[in-house]
């Protein structure tokens, strides 16, 4: 018997409003994703992509259609209970990382665990324990100033672990990186997803997408192939 997908998207539709006049983004987007895959997004700049990662990531809502996630239906869900999905199956990692200025390494990659109550001895236990897989163990008490773009990418991928997240969700997670910084950045996604990790990648590269398992091409707001 076959395990249902852990994403399934049927028929989803999204558009802004400007005025009054609906601006389609996304156009009757059907999509399974199984636990496990690494895929990339493609597409050019315009073309939906991060519109779809946002749904996907349930940080935007849809129009219409259904978003089923681990078999549950989240398209209508309250903003308290989508939080409380990131919050617990999703992690991001986004292209200018999002790191809290005034805080280590340590501390950025703890953030998400202070939202689940626990206290600060567990959150560091777990938050170093993430950093040494990144290979960022001695830059523990460093501010996001004092980092490189990759090790602060780094960092952003250890927070995005850190909850233990059944996918990981990545927007040009190399766009700001030298060409060795994105190299290291891919290699940690493909360990990942080794030990069983969900990845999904926001790209326009093609070579960096032609490294995952599958290519979803997107185009004016339609999956092409």
């Amino acid at each position: 018997m076959n395990e249902k997908p852990l994403i399934k998207l049927e028929n989803i539709n999204k558009s802004y409003y400007l005025g009054n006049q609906p601006v389609p983004v996304l156009r009757d987007i059907n999509l399974e994703m199984a636990a496990g895959e690494y895929n990339s997004i493609l597409g050019p700049s315009g073309s939906g992509k991060s519109t779809l990662m946002h749904i996907l990531g349930c940080l935007d809502t849809i129009s219409s259609g259904h978003y089923y996630l681990s078999g549950r239906d989240i398209s209508q869900l309250s903003v308290n209970d989508l939080a409380e999905i990131r919050n617990r199956q999703i992690g991001f990692v986004f292209q200018s990382f999002h790191l809290l200025a005034y805080a280590s390494a340590l501390d950025n990659v703890a953030l998400p665990l202070v939202y689940r109550g626990m206290k600060p001895k567990e959150r560091q236990d777990i938050a170093l324990h993430w950093l040494t897989r990144v290979g960022l163990a001695d830059r523990a008490q460093h501010r996001p100033n004092e980092l490189s773009g990759g090790q602060r990418q780094r960092v952003a991928i250890a927070r995005a672990l850190v909850t233990n997240p059944d996918i990981i969700l990545a927007d040009e997670p190399t766009g700001n990186l030298d060409s060795h910084s994105g190299t290291e950045v891919i290699k940690l996604f493909e360990n990942f997803v080794k030990e069983g990790k969900t990845i999904i990648m926001v790209t326009h590269d093609q070579h960096l997408a032609k490294r995952t398992q599958r290519i979803i091409r997107i185009h004016d707001g339609r999956i092409t192939d």
